[in-house]
């Protein structure tokens, strides 16, 4: 939440702390107070302890809104099979160009980032030569933070976690299974009206055949990949619940404290603090570290 500077006070003082934590070293007034797990506590008393931190210019970026729904859940499942999370970017690339296009619309649909198509070509190591593909990127640091926040931290495809995300209702479920399918499988075209998708992350496949009702087993051969068969009529096994889960990353976390070192000021120049007084939340960042008016 936005906060108005009201006021600036300046101090001269003899001593300073140094807190050392596992972002940074920042310097404060020894009695100022700085958020821990415990509450608010005077700087030179929180060795130890966890400190509320927030990479601050992530704060200065667009929050572009995510909306639940069919488009979200297919955009999360194609993800999951097929895309790259980056540092700043989300992109799928694919050889078919109707699934590059509803992966492109359902993005937007779902976050309101403007994605298109564009040609590109990429080496194939069995055919040795390169090959023509499509590809959707859309640059969002927010993005990107949320849906690696939706994987469980790493967007890997061998250790990202089921997107528990998606089960806020029905649709948004159908539209994962959706999403994922048309990256990591296809229909069953012989007697059954089912699709299969296939993976090697055994924990993700479990959990999804968990939610559908689906008999799982794990390909018992090293290295080897694993198959959920999903059924058309799997919505009425009644094993899917609805959860409530957060649409929008945490953008705070917790910074440990590694020391805690009481300076001197030496001769006869003393060190120069400052005081802000906020309006309407007295909490300010000290390279990232929760801080608040001292006196």
């Amino acid at each position: 939440m936005q906060t108005t500077v009201v006021g600036i006070s300046a101090v001269k003082a003899r001593e300073v702390v140094d807190v050392v934590t596992d972002r940074v070293t920042f310097t404060v007034a020894p009695r100022q107070e700085l958020r821990t797990t415990e509450g608010w506590v005077p700087a030179v008393h929180v060795a130890g302890t966890m400190l509320a931190w927030t990479h601050a210019r992530k704060l200065c970026r667009a929050r572009p809104t995510i909306v639940a729904g069919y488009e979200f859940g297919y955009f999360v499942g194609a993800t999951c099979a097929d895309g790259t999370v980056g540092k700043n970017y989300v992109s799928l690339v694919v050889n078919d160009e109707s699934f590059a296009s509803r992966y492109a619309e359902c993005l937007t649909k779902a976050t309101g980032l403007s994605a298109r198509i564009e040609p590109v070509t990429r080496p194939s190591g069995f055919l040795e030569r390169d090959v023509p593909g499509f590809r959707v990127r859309v640059v969002s640091s927010y993005l990107s933070d949320a849906l690696r926040q939706y994987l469980g931290g790493d967007a890997h495809h061998m250790r990202q976690r089921f997107p528990r995300v998606v089960l806020c209702d029905d649709v948004t479920f159908a539209g994962f299974l959706d999403g994922y399918v048309d990256g990591d499988g296809h229909r069953i075209r012989k007697h059954w009206d089912a699709r299969v998708v296939v993976s090697g992350n055994v924990p993700f496949l479990r959990e999804m055949a968990a939610i559908i009702g689906a008999r799982f087993t794990p390909n018992p051969v090293p290295g080897r990949a694993s198959r959920v068969y999903i059924s058309d009529q799997w919505a009425r096994r009644g094993t899917f619940r609805p959860e409530c889960h957060p649409l929008e990353p945490e953008e705070n976390t917790w910074a440990e404290v590694r020391d805690v070192h009481l300076r001197r000021a030496t001769g006869t120049k003393p060190f120069t603090l400052y005081s802000y007084r906020l309006d309407p939340h007295p909490g300010f960042l000290v390279n990232g570290h929760l801080a608040r008016q001292a006196w």
